[in-house]
């Protein structure tokens, strides 16, 4: 029977560059894993092994360090554009340039006054410790004319004490779970989220500053929405943040209901007034769904497990 190609891409995935910027005795940290894909007129290699249109592997990572040193990291978004472009435009083989970035963010650690004094210095501001909190992410894709950028983040894990019911849902014979009008809400978010700029002739997003944006507008929706389901809080979160920042049309939620029961401590005497929990990791109820501006197609993926 015969065979034609599909679909395919190549390069070199989880290139893990750290960008420290020297301002004097201020140091910062950018720590991305950077994955490349290349796809374009690639039929030959896969038919015949000819390499003439292959820009080897290593070199796409080579080059991922080399623009870390030559543009240095402004954003993830922005040396990821960088990318793309340099590998479409520099390599007429090459139609379209894929770009995923995760961010590990650091903060300082602060010092006490006799430790800098021990040093020499007023302060420390070169040492630093791993935040545990989310892994930012962000995926561009460019083919020589549109650009496509989807940012979020993954395992922000949050949780509201109080303020969260769930009742009132449909029950058939093998229901057994109790209603509930006082329980933990709690969640590790995975989002992503897509900007409206698409081409060079529009103004640029700062995508510092609408990252730090978006997840003040996330947390804050989640904090202040009195939730009757994970669902209503996902949609205030969504709409929170498609209604404050207009660079955004569409955004992607995956949450997994991190549930908590309460521990019967009766056969210890003991009366448990929403106090004491277990925390089960599995199996969890998992919610999902995507928020988008009006009138806009929405063009996440459904299944962000690649994303």
């Amino acid at each position: 029977m015969p065979t034609i190609l599909g679909q395919n891409q190549y390069g070199k995935a989880e290139n893990r560059v750290v960008r420290i910027t020297r301002d004097g005795d201020t140091h910062h940290i950018k720590d991305l894993n950077v994955s490349v894909a290349l796809s374009g007129d690639m039929d030959d290699v896969h038919y015949s092994g000819s390499n003439a249109n292959v820009l080897p592997t290593d070199t796409t990572k080579n080059t991922v360090y080399a623009f870390a040193k030559e543009h240095g990291i402004e954003s993830a978004e922005q040396f990821g554009i960088h990318l793309a472009r340099h590998f479409v435009t520099s390599q007429e083989p090459i139609k379209v340039a894929r770009i995923r970035i995760e961010e590990y963010a650091w903060e300082r650690i602060a010092t006490s006054d006799g430790n800098s004094r021990f040093i020499g210095a007023d302060e420390v501001k070169h040492s630093f410790v791993r935040k545990g909190q989310e892994t930012r992410t962000t995926q561009i894709t460019y083919d020589g004319e549109k650009w496509e950028v989807v940012s979020g983040l993954k395992d922000l894990t949050v949780m509201n004490s109080t303020n969260s019911e769930f009742w009132g849902y449909v029950k058939d014979k093998y229901t057994t779970l109790k209603e509930a009008y006082d329980r933990i809400l709690a969640t590790d978010v995975s989002a992503r989220w897509r900007y409206n700029w698409t081409d060079d002739e529009q103004r640029m997003p700062n995508w510092e500053k609408s990252y730090e944006q978006a997840r003040k507008h996330m947390l804050e929706a989640f904090a202040e929405t009195y939730s009757l389901s994970l669902q209503q809080t996902l949609y205030q979160m969504g709409s929170r943040i498609i209604n404050s920042r207009s660079e955004i049309d569409e955004i992607r939620f995956s949450l997994p209901n991190n549930h908590h029961f309460l521990v019967d401590l009766e056969p210890f005497g003991l009366k448990n007034d929403n106090e004491v929990y277990f925390a089960a990791d599995r199996p969890y109820g998992l919610i999902e769904a995507t928020v988008l501006r009006d009138g806009v197609e929405p063009k996440i993926p459904v299944d962000m497990t690649n994303l």
